[in-house]
C-alpha cells in the first residue's frame, strides 16, 4: 500500500514581497487578529520562524518526516493565509504564478514522494479557471486548494461557475481549506477560531455546494474537504429533516446526505471513534489520509491514528491510500 497524504503544506516566501503594504494585506491582517485574538497571532508568528520554517522550506526535513509518519507521498499545497482573495487581478495573477511555480519546484525535488496542488484567484473565477488549467496542463499539479468563501462569493455562487467547470473538466482534485471565520471576535480567545472556526467554515461551505445544487451542476467534481469535512457528516439527519418539510430548503435534486457520494473529506479527526464515524457516514473510500503537516494542529502518527480506529483491511488501505491515488492521478 502506497500511503498517502492530502493534506500538507508549503510557504511561498515571494508572495510576502508581493503585498506587503497593500491596504488589502492590512485588512486581512486585522481580521485575521480579531478573528484569533492576540496571543495566539503571537504565538503563530514565532512558531513559523522557528519551529514550522525548515519544515517549509527544507526538502530533507520533509521527506524525513514522511519516513518518521509513515508517509510515501504527499500532496502539497500552500499555507491558506497565502490566498490573499483580496487581491485585483494583476495582482492576483502574480501572487497565484509565485505560489504555483513554487508547489511545482517543491514537486521537481523529490517527484517520487510529492504531488502538488494549485492555488488560484477564486475571487476572479474565469481568471481561476484559466490558472488552473496552466497547473494542471504545463506545471503538472493535480489539482486546487482553495478557501470556503473568496471575495464575497460562497462556493455555490454562479458566478464561479466557469471555475468548476474547469474543475470538472481537468479532473481536478480540488481541496477546501479555511483560513479563518466569519464568526469574528466571538472565536478570539483560546485559539478557537482554529478549533471552532475552521470546521464551522468548512460546514458552511459544504452546506452551500450541496444546498446550493453545485454537485447537481458538477456531477464529476471531486471536492475533499479538510479536518474530517469540519461538523457537515455528522448531522446530516437534520439536513435531510429540513429538505422533507421546508420547501425552500428543497434546492437541489436530492436530500442532502445523498450527496456524501461527491464529498471527500480528510481523516484529520484526530480520535478513532470520530475516524469510524466518518467511515460509517461516508464510506471508506471517501476517507483520505490527512496530517495538516507541519502544524500544531496536525498530527505526526497519522498511519497509526487510522489503524488505532480497527477498520478491517479493506477499509484501511482505502483511507491510508488506496482512494487518494486515483484522485491524484498516480
Amino acid at each position: 500500500m502506497t500511503v498517502i497524504d492530502v493534506h500538507a503544506h508549503a510557504d511561498v516566501p515571494e508572495i510576502a514581497a508581493l503585498v506587503a503594504g497593500r491596504p488589502g494585506h492590512e485588512t486581512e491582517l486585522t481580521a485575521q487578529l480579531a478573528t484569533f485574538g492576540q496571543e495566539s497571532v503571537q504565538l503563530n508568528v514565532e512558531l513559523s520562524r522557528t519551529t514550522y520554517r525548515p519544515c517549509l522550506d527544507d526538502l530533507a526535513t520533509r521527506l524525513a518526516a514522511m519516513d518518521r509518519a509513515g508517509v510515501d507521498v504527499q500532496a502539497v499545497s500552500i499555507i491558506p493565509n497565502l490566498y490573499h482573495y483580496w487581491a485585483d487581478a494583476a495582482l492576483a495573477d502574480e501572487i497565484v504564478a509565485a505560489a504555483n511555480e513554487r508547489i511545482a519546484a517543491t514537486v521537481a525535488g523529490a517527484p517520487q514522494r510529492l504531488v502538488g496542488l494549485a492555488t488560484v484567484a477564486l475571487q476572479h473565477p474565469e481568471q481561476a479557471a484559466l490558472q488552473l488549467r496552466d497547473a494542471m496542463t504545463r506545471l503538472g499539479l493535480r489539482g486546487v486548494e482553495i478557501s470556503t468563501a473568496a471575495g464575497g462569493n460562497e462556493l455555490d455562487d454562479r458566478r464561479l461557475d466557469p471555475f468548476w467547470a474547469a474543475c470538472e473538466e481537468l479532473g481536478a482534485f480540488v481541496f477546501v481549506h479555511p483560513w479563518g471565520c466569519s464568526l469574528g471576535p466571538r472565536l478570539a480567545p483560546a485559539y478557537l477560531g482554529n478549533i471552532v472556526g475552521n470546521p464551522v467554515e468548512t460546514t458552511v461551505a459544504l452546506s452551500r455546494m450541496v444546498f446550493g445544487a453545485v454537485f447537481d451542476r458538477f456531477p464529476r467534481l471531486r471536492v475533499c474537504a479538510a479536518h474530517g469535512g469540519g461538523y457537515f457528516p455528522h448531522y446530516l439527519g437534520r439536513a435531510d429533516h429540513a429538505y422533507a418539510v421546508r420547501p425552500e430548503s428543497r434546492t437541489m435534486a436530492r436530500p442532502p446526505s445523498e450527496y456524501t457520494g461527491s464529498l471527500y473529506v480528510d481523516s484529520l479527526v484526530y480520535v478513532p471513534d470520530e475516524l469510524r464515524r466518518l467511515v460509517a457516514v461516508l464510506g471508506a473510500g471517501r476517507v483520505l489520509l490527512g496530517t495538516d503537516y507541519p502544524f500544531d494542529m496536525g498530527v505526526a502518527d497519522p498511519v497509526a491514528r487510522v489503524r488505532a480506529a480497527g477498520l478491517g483491511t479493506a477499509d484501511e488501505d482505502a483511507v491510508l491510500g488506496g482512494a487518494a491515488a486515483g484522485l491524484l492521478h498516480l
